[in-house]
């Protein structure tokens, strides 16, 4: 009787608030990459069916980690990173090549990406480590030196890819979460100056460093007319249907960027260009608001969580709509270099929409368990 009370007050603390708006940020994405893939004819209506049958996928996953504790992935936080960082480590032998980058793993009924799972592996072992911190003025060296092994590891297995706008999403990730849990005063400090030295270096150095794409994407950002019919098209083809749109949008499928297929992967990277110049800038503040409502739920649900690991997990939880929404937006604008990062919930990928339910599915999770006394007993 106590257990039937006890579920009914949970479910009775599920936000249903949250997937809704999650949801419906989905649906917008479907409608956009409709749009997207119309001059396509029959090879874009298969986009949408796959985007589709990945949301009803990503609905169901959503149904089954609420009914489990989140506590289990605590338990089992480390055996999932582990076999995440396999998974990276795999790619090299039996990953599919696209576009020049070697990232995805072909199952047969699906293709599988590694990095976009790892993201939200780091969140769940991070959050197990950190909350074991020593000391309450924050993590010590040899705290942060284990952390910082935990960021390093699958970030540079993603950029060998080579994938430089996930590898630099998983570091942004970490190092949210890492700043999250807090860092001695004197270690911060010698942190900050030990990354202003690092990123002089780095820009010393990025004619050796960097692949010649790589230099190519980061003069575009500098100067978008530098390779206006190559790698400054994107972003000046994006600022043009961005700018086109005026107030309200040309109209649903009337872009003339988007329908005269001057645009590249516009379903994918560019589908906030899609936004603007088919709906505005009305669209636009929509599209923001519904994002600004998830993070501040993510937010609020990390800072009423029952334990740390909760509050840590929520927190790394939200930083990935955070960071997600920050790049791509930024990217697709010219306020940004143009790194590959899709528009989370909106841009098509299968691999992209789960791992963005699984964060709203483990949010809403933490949420149901705030008031559990069993929640955080081991």
């Amino acid at each position: 009787m106590s257990t039937n009370i006890e579920l009914k007050s949970r479910f009775g603390n599920f936000d249903w608030f949250f997937l809704l708006v999650a949801s419906l940020t989905t649906g917008i994405g479907l409608v956009l990459i409709f749009s997207a893939t119309s001059p396509m004819a029959d090879a874009g209506r298969t986009f949408l069916v796959r985007q589709i049958a990945w949301f009803s996928l990503a609905l169901v996953l959503t149904a089954i980690i609420v009914l489990f504790d989140y506590t289990l992935f605590e338990r089992w936080a480390v055996w999932i990173y582990i076999f995440m960082v396999i998974c990276l480590v795999a790619v090299w032998g039996v990953g599919k090549v696209t576009a020049g980058s070697r990232r995805w793993i072909d199952l047969g009924f699906m293709r599988f990406q590694p990095s976009e799972f790892t993201k939200l592996a780091l969140v769940l072992v991070l959050a197990k480590y950190l909350q074991l911190r020593e000391s309450a003025a924050g993590l010590q060296w040899r705290e942060f030196v284990q952390a910082a092994g935990l960021i390093l590891a699958p970030t540079l297995l993603v950029l060998v890819q080579p994938d430089l706008g996930t590898s630099i999403m998983i570091a942004l990730i970490g190092i949210s979460m890492v700043l999250f849990a807090g860092l001695d005063k004197k270690l911060l400090a010698v942190i900050t100056g030990l990354a202003a030295t690092a990123a002089v270096t780095l820009y010393c150095l990025k004619d050796y460093i960097l692949l010649d794409y790589q230099r190519k994407r980061l003069m575009t950002f500098l100067s978008p007319d530098f390779d206006p019919l190559g790698s400054g098209y994107h972003i000046i083809q994006s600022q043009i249907a961005i700018g086109s749109g005026g107030l309200f949008g040309k109209g649903f499928m009337q872009g003339t960027q988007n329908q005269l297929m001057f645009l590249p992967v516009k379903h994918t990277d560019f589908v906030f260009s899609i936004l603007a110049e088919e709906w505005g800038f009305v669209g636009c503040l929509v599209i923001l608001l519904l994002f600004s409502i998830m993070l501040l739920r993510g937010l609020s649900i990390s800072a009423g969580a029952h334990d740390d690991f909760g509050a840590l997990a929520a927190f790394g939880c939200t930083a990935i709509i955070f960071w997600h929404v920050v790049i791509n937006i930024g990217m697709v604008t010219g306020l940004l270099p143009v790194v590959g990062v899709p528009l989370i919930f909106l841009s098509y990928g299968g691999s992209s929409l789960l791992v963005s339910f699984m964060c709203v599915a483990i949010l809403i999770n933490i949420h149901m368990r705030r008031f559990s006394r069993y929640s955080g007993v081991r």
